[in-house]
């Protein structure tokens, strides 16, 4: 019997339980990757250990337990129901691991067990729509770190961010058209997970471009096409195009911004400008996310309507996330075996 090939699903990671003490751990090992704190390890360690791990454990912990289900945490049961979808989907060619960048299960666990199955050639994909070091990149650069410690490693392909990609893009255009319909929405909101303006100056590499105008983000092209914040802006262009929403019948936020300059516009500040100007029912989509999430189900889904209702708003309405619906357990299969060969290329 042949050997199969592995598949190694990335996501970002979740608590083992909604309490401060789990949570602790988690956001221990999170915010001390250099790739999400990018500032010098000593005042890394002062801001982590000084302020941060004092007081949020417990909020985050509260937060939580707002969303957390019999079978754990939501991150984590939809993440697992994917790889066992894909793992049917794909057959008995691949063995499917799916890991945590922080948390558990670990990818270095995972890619023991790639080990165990013999495996030798592995696609990496890590489940972000669009490129981040503090995401993407500290996914991958993990997975290399581990596997330079086999004699022989094994050879690796990584799946580069999806946010362009047809089949992503109707998969969730089609979970968001009877959302829309049912709750008789009159704006849409693509709300994306926010990065600090100093993630996407430092991945510019004209240092000229991004953020340097209104206007950066129009349009994708050589000068931005790895920019987090361009990706986010064509993922909601082509959503509304499938939609079919006028310009005016959609705005493009970024959430979850910590202190400092995130970039702009902040979700929190124009869902509450939107209800002012007279929108009354609100839908929110969060296409940086796969699978609903505290950042999705939390944040949004019972933050964001509070605020929204209280600013004059009727309701607000988050459209779902992927999670393992069959169209995307299809796609994520499809994005695992790569572009297909042309006929000649099957014959070199």
């Amino acid at each position: 019997m042949p050997t199969p090939q592995g598949l190694l699903l990335i996501n970002l990671g979740t608590p083992e339980a909604p309490t401060p003490a789990a949570v602790r751990r988690y956001l221990a090992e999170f915010l001390s990757d250099p790739r999400v704190l990018d500032m010098n390890a000593v005042g890394r360690w002062f801001l982590l250990h000084g302020v941060i791990l004092r007081t949020r454990p417990a909020q985050s912990a509260a937060a939580y337990q707002k969303v957390w289900t019999e079978q754990g945490s939501p991150l984590l049961v939809h993440s697992l129901a994917l790889a066992e979808g894909v793992a049917e989907e794909l057959g008995a060619g691949f063995q499917v691991e799916l890991a945590m960048r922080y948390g558990q299960p670990s990818i270095p666990a995972a890619l023991e067990r790639l080990r165990r199955h013999g495996v030798r050639d592995i696609v990496v994909l890590p489940l972000y729509p669009h490129a981040a070091a503090s995401s993407t990149g500290t996914s991958v650069e993990r997975v290399y770190q581990e596997l330079s410690k086999d004699w022989d490693a094994p050879r690796v392909r990584v799946v580069p961010p999806f946010y362009d990609a047809p089949g992503f893009l109707d998969a969730f255009a089609a979970v968001a058209r009877p959302v829309l319909s049912a709750a008789k929405a009159d704006h849409v909101l693509f709300s994306f997970h926010g990065l600090p303006e100093q993630h996407i100056r430092k991945s510019d590499w004209t240092a000229k471009h991004c953020l340097a105008g209104p206007d950066c983000c129009a349009q994708l092209s050589a000068l931005n096409a790895h920019c987090y914040r361009a990706q986010a802006f064509h993922t909601a262009r082509a959503l509304a195009g499938r939609l079919k929403l006028d310009a005016s019948g959609f705005t493009v936020t970024f959430q979850s911004r910590l202190r400092g300059k995130w970039i702009e516009p902040y979700t929190d500040v124009v869902l509450v400008e939107l209800a002012q100007r007279g929108v009354k029912r609100l839908a929110v989509m969060c296409p940086a996310f796969v699978a609903d999430c505290l950042e999705t189900l939390e944040e949004i889904g019972i933050r964001a309507r509070e605020s929204f209702k209280a600013a004059g708003g009727e309701e607000l309405t988050l459209v779902p996330s992927l999670n393992a619906r069959p169209d995307w357990v299809r796609e994520v299969a499809r994005l695992a075996r790569g572009p297909a060969l042309s006929a000649e290329a099957a014959t070199l």
